[in-house]
Order: structure tokens, then C-alpha cells, then sequence
């Protein structure tokens, strides 16, 4: 799938140091998802509070992606990512430090950790500035696999919990985010056809267009029920099937590793049969896999089972959805990433915290988990409605030919 001619269009150090940058910034995003067992446990939380404690950075995250797409657009995405990170490794320090006493200082180093959650606004663009259309799909997704990082929280954190304590854990998390740091100083570079910075009110002008609105709702269920599992699935695994912190972490990062690689395959396949296409079947399969997981399964195997099918579905999608957005706001492509990076962070908000109420009201995650499979529906109703305005109209607001376009 990698040709040569990608390896020739593009800038492979940047393109490797995006996907470092935002796998490392990820498994520090959810880190409070994998410790939520340890976490609750000490603190005596409610089933609504652990929800809404691994929601917390996923929303701080959605909000904070608006003011970084606005940067990369403004200062470039290379600085842009280098004030971020400094702001996590000065916030991981500072709280491994001073402590972590209570429920609400949980909370608030869940904003803290969503400065970490906005790396997809940058690290995106970065890349995607350096490949021409015909290979946005396969770069977006390459840097996009950087979701992994989710599974790294899962399948090390409990564990290290265990060992060190999951106070300790924040601190041992600067030390690979440093890594990537230096990594990223060095060998990530901002491409040469950066658009000239613009006035706010240019930037804000892209939420006066219907397709905006319209990747953002579809990226809202994609990425949302994405990052809204990631940062669950522990809790949900040791509540609903028993398991210790450290198994249900294992099938954790065995789901979001399946979510996540997927990604780059499902920004291929929208590059081959475009990203509508690709779309269609993935609401389909992500709808069907949310509504069979909603059930609680004899063995936590076929549960696994469910919930990989679930993650593949959705980080395919999350790869073709990044695969249409260039298409169309190729210029606009930092604030479009911010603002569609945004809804995709709310809706994982909402999945998080509606599976934690749903457990405390209904005693079972169903209601939740069903809710979302709906979504997944509408979704599909809604872009069957508009794929036909956007293949007749996109080639002319982008600019290109429409054999060049992949929709």
C-alpha cells in the first residue's frame, strides 16, 4: 500500500516524528481511563463519577483543538506542537510532585491532559501539508495510527499502578514524552507551501459552510466512539466481566491496537474507493458491533471479540473521514482538523460519560453503548443525503479536477 511514489511526494521525518508525537500525546490523554480502577478505588467513586473522570480529558481535549488548529494555521504546526508538549511535561511533573489528593484534583489534571488530547490538530496537518491529494488518505492515516498511543496507557499503566502506585505513573509518563520531544525538535518540519497567516474572523468563516458541519458530525461518531472506548473499556471490562485492573487493561490495549492500525488501512481504501464509500460500510459495521456488545456476553473472549470488531470499524472510519477533509478545505486544513478533531472529542465525552450513568442508573452499560449504535445509524442516513451535492459541487470549491478527487 505504501508506493513509491509516496515515499517520493513527502517528508517521511516529519511524517514519522507526527505519528511519535501523537501516539506518546495519547497514551498521556487517556491516561486516567487504564488507572480508573486504582483511582476510584482510593477515592470511593460512583460508577457516574469514573465516567465522568475518563471524560473529562476527552472534552478538555475537543475545546482545546479549536485554539491548536487555530495555531498551526497562524504560527505553523512544528511551533505549535512544541508549546504543547511543553505545557504536559511541565503539567505531569507538577502533579507527580505536588500530588493528587483528591476527586476534583483528578479533574483537573483531566484539563490538564487535554492539552495533550489537542496534539491531533497538530501533528495532522503537519503532516498532511507535505502530500499531495492522491496521498492524503495513507499519510493522514499513518499519522492518525498515532491513536495506538491509547493502548499503551491500557496495556502498561495498571500494571505499573500496581508496582509503583498510579501517583507515580503520571511522572513515569514524562520520560517517553520527553523522548518524543527531542525526537520531534530534530527531525519535524513544517512544509513549504504553508498558507499565509490569516485574521480570526477568515479562520472562523470555514463554520459558515454546511461541509464543515457536516465532517464534523460524521468524525463526531467515528473518532468519538473511538476515544470514548479507549478511555472506558478498562472500567468496563472489570466491572461488567470481573477482571483485574491489569487483564482488563491487556484487553483494552488489544481493542484500541486494533482501532488504531486500522486507520491507515481504512485512509487507503478511501483513497482507492473513495471516502464515502469507505464510510457507508463503516457506519454499518460499527452500528452492528456497539449493538451486539451491548449485551452481556457469556465469555469476556467473545466480548473482546466484539469490541475489536467495534474498533476496527471506527478507526477505518476515523481514517476516511481524514481522507475527505483535505479534499475539500485544503487550505483551511489546520482549522478544519481543530474543528472537526473537536466534535470527534466531544462525542467520545459522551459516550464516556453516558456508559458511567448508564451503569449507575440502569446497573448496565447497554443503554449507552445502544445509544451510540444509534448515532452510527443516523450518521449513515445522513451522508447517504449529502454524498451527492459533494461529488458535484467539491471540484469546483477545491479547485481541482474531479478525476483528482477521491469521493
Amino acid at each position: 500500500m505504501v508506493s513509491r511514489s509516496f515515499l517520493k511526494s513527502g517528508h517521511t521525518p516529519t511524517l514519522l516524528s507526527a505519528f511519535l508525537y501523537f501516539d506518546l500525546s495519547f497514551m498521556t490523554w487517556v491516561v486516567l481511563g487504564p488507572l480508573g480502577v486504582a483511582i476510584a478505588q482510593d477515592f470511593g467513586l460512583t460508577p457516574a463519577q469514573k465516567g465522568f473522570m475518563v471524560a473529562v480529558p476527552v472534552l478538555s481535549g475537543a475545546i482545546l483543538r479549536l485554539g491548536a488548529g487555530l495555531l498551526v494555521d497562524h504560527i505553523g504546526p512544528k511551533t505549535t506542537g512544541i508549546i504543547g508538549q511543553l505545557i504536559v511535561l511541565v503539567g505531569l511533573l507538577a502533579a507527580w510532585l505536588i500530588g493528587v489528593d483528591s476527586y476534583n484534583q483528578v479533574l483537573a489534571l483531566g484539563i490538564v491532559l487535554g492539552v495533550a488530547g489537542a496534539s491531533f490538530a497538530v501533528a495532522l496537518p503537519l503532516a498532511s501539508r507535505w502530500y499531495p491529494p492522491e496521498h492524503q488518505g495513507l499519510a493522514l492515516g499513518i499519522a492518525g495510527a498515532g491513536n495506538s498511543g491509547t493502548a499503551l496507557a491500557a496495556l502498561f499503566a495498571p500494571g505499573l499502578a500496581q508496582v509503583f502506585g498510579w501517583q507515580n505513573v503520571i511522572g513515569l509518563a514524562a520520560l517517553p514524552l520527553a523522548v518524543a520531544f527531542v525526537v520531534y525538535l530534530i527531525f519535524a518540519k513544517d512544509a513549504p507551501n504553508r498558507p499565509a497567516p490569516k485574521r480570526l474572523a477568515e479562520y472562523l468563516s470555514v463554520l459558515g459552510t454546511r461541509d464543515a458541519w457536516w465532517l464534523m458530525g460524521l468524525y463526531a461518531v467515528t473518532f468519538g466512539g473511538f476515544v470514548g472506548l479507549s478511555s472506558s473499556l478498562t472500567i468496563y471490562f472489570n466491572v461488567e466481566y470481573g477482571m483485574s485492573a491489569v487483564t482488563a487493561g491487556f484487553f483494552t490495549a488489544a481493542c484500541v491496537f486494533a482501532g488504531s492500525f486500522i486507520r491507515p488501512v481504512g485512509g487507503g481504501l478511501a483513497d482507492r474507493f473513495g471516502g464515502v464509500r469507505t464510510l457507508s460500510v463503516v457506519y454499518v459495521l460499527a452500528g452492528l458491533g456497539l449493538a451486539l456488545a451491548s449485551f452481556h456476553q457469556a465469555s469476556p473472549w467473545v466480548a473482546l471479540a466484539l469490541m475489536m470488531f467495534t474498533m476496527m470499524a471506527l478507526g477505518a472510519g476515523n481514517g476516511a473521514v481524514f481522507q475527505l477533509a483535505p479534499q475539500r478545505f485544503g487550505r483551511e486544513i489546520g482549522v478544519v482538523t481543530g474543528l472537526v478533531g473537536a466534535t470527534g472529542g466531544i462525542g467520545g465525552f459522551y459516550l464516556a460519560s453516558s456508559l458511567g450513568w448508564a451503569r449507575q442508573v440502569t446497573g448496565s452499560y447497554q443503554g449507552g453503548l445502544l445509544a451510540f449504535a444509534a448515532l452510527a445509524l443516523i450518521a449513515l442516513v445522513a451522508l447517504t443525503g449529502v454524498k451527492a451535492r459533494w461529488r458535484r459541487t467539491w471540484p469546483e470549491l477545491s479547485g481541482a479536477a474531479a478525476s483528482a478527487l477521491r469521493l
